[in-house]
C-alpha cells in the first residue's frame, strides 16, 4: 500500500520543525512498536495468562491420574504448563525432596520468565527518556527563540516570539506522544508476567503440598513414574 504523499510531506514538515530531536523521538517510537509487536506474538503464541490446562492438569494429579495430568500440561505452551509438567514428573519419580523440586520448578520458572521480560527494558528506557528528549528539545527551542529575540533588539514582533515557543513546545509534545502508549503497553505486558508468575507459584504449591494428591498404589507408583520417567 502505497505511503500518500501528503504524509510524507507533513512528516517531513515534522522534522523540519522539531529538528534531531523529533527524528530522535520517531526512531525511537518505530523501534518500539517493532518490540511491541514480537512481544505480542511471543505472548499470543506462548499462551501466556492461559491457566485452564494447568488448572486442570492439578485437578487431575489431586485425583491420582498423574499420568493424564503430566501429560495435559506437557502438552501445553506457557511457563505455567511447563513448571507444572515438572513438578508432577519429579514428584512421581520420588527421587527429590520437596526442597529439591522446589528449586528446580523455581529454576525453570526463572528461564521462561526471563525469556518473557526481554525488549521490556527498551521498552521501559523509552517511555523513561522520550519525555526527557522531549524537553530537552523544547529548552533548545526556547533558547533558539530568545536568542531570536535579544538580536531584533526594540524591533520586537510577538508573532516570531509565539512561533518560535510553539516550536519548541513540539518536541515535548512529540516526546508524550511517545511515552505514554509505550508506558501503558508496558505495564500491561508486565502485568501479564506477573500473573504468570503467580499462577506458576499456587499451581506448584498444590502439586507439592502434601494434600494435594491421594497415596496410590505401589503398582500404579511404578507405572507412572516410568510412564513420566519416558518423557
Amino acid at each position: 500500500m502505497p505511503i500518500p504523499d501528503s504524509f510524507v510531506s507533513r512528516l517531513g514538515s515534522l522534522l523540519d520543525l522539531g529538528g534531531p530531536v523529533v527524528a530522535i523521538l520517531m526512531v525511537g517510537s518505530v523501534l518500539s512498536l517493532a518490540v511491541i509487536m514480537v512481544k505480542v506474538f511471543q505472548f499470543t503464541r506462548g499462551g501466556v495468562g492461559s491457566r485452564g490446562r494447568s488448572e486442570q492438569a492439578v485437578r487431575l494429579f489431586a485425583e491420582g491420574r498423574a499420568r493424564e495430568a503430566y501429560e495435559l500440561a506437557a502438552r501445553g505452551r506457557n511457563p505455567a504448563a511447563e513448571a507444572v509438567a515438572q513438578a508432577i514428573s519429579l514428584v512421581s519419580a520420588r527421587r527429590l525432596d520437596k526442597p529439591a523440586i522446589e528449586e528446580q520448578v523455581a529454576r525453570l520458572a526463572t528461564e521462561r520468565l526471563h525469556d518473557l521480560q526481554s525488549g521490556l527494558r527498551f521498552l521501559d528506557a523509552v517511555a523513561q527518556l522520550a519525555p526527557l528528549l522531549g524537553l530537552f528539545g523544547t529548552v533548545l527551542g526556547m533558547i533558539d527563540a530568545f536568542k531570536e529575540l535579544q538580536s531584533a533588539g526594540n524591533a520586537v514582533d510577538p508573532s516570531v516570539l509565539a512561533g518560535g515557543i510553539w516550536v519548541a513546545l513540539l518536541t515535548t509534545a512529540a516526546g508524550l506522544a511517545v511515552a505514554m502508549p509505550v508506558s501503558m503497553i508496558l505495564t500491561w505486558f508486565e502485568t501479564r508476567i506477573e500473573h504468570e508468575r503467580i499462577a506458576i507459584q499456587t499451581l506448584t504449591t498444590d502439586i507439592l503440598s502434601g494434600s494435594a494428591p491421594h497415596t496410590p498404589s505401589a503398582r500404579d507408583q511404578a507405572l507412572s513414574g516410568e510412564a513420566l520417567l519416558a518423557h
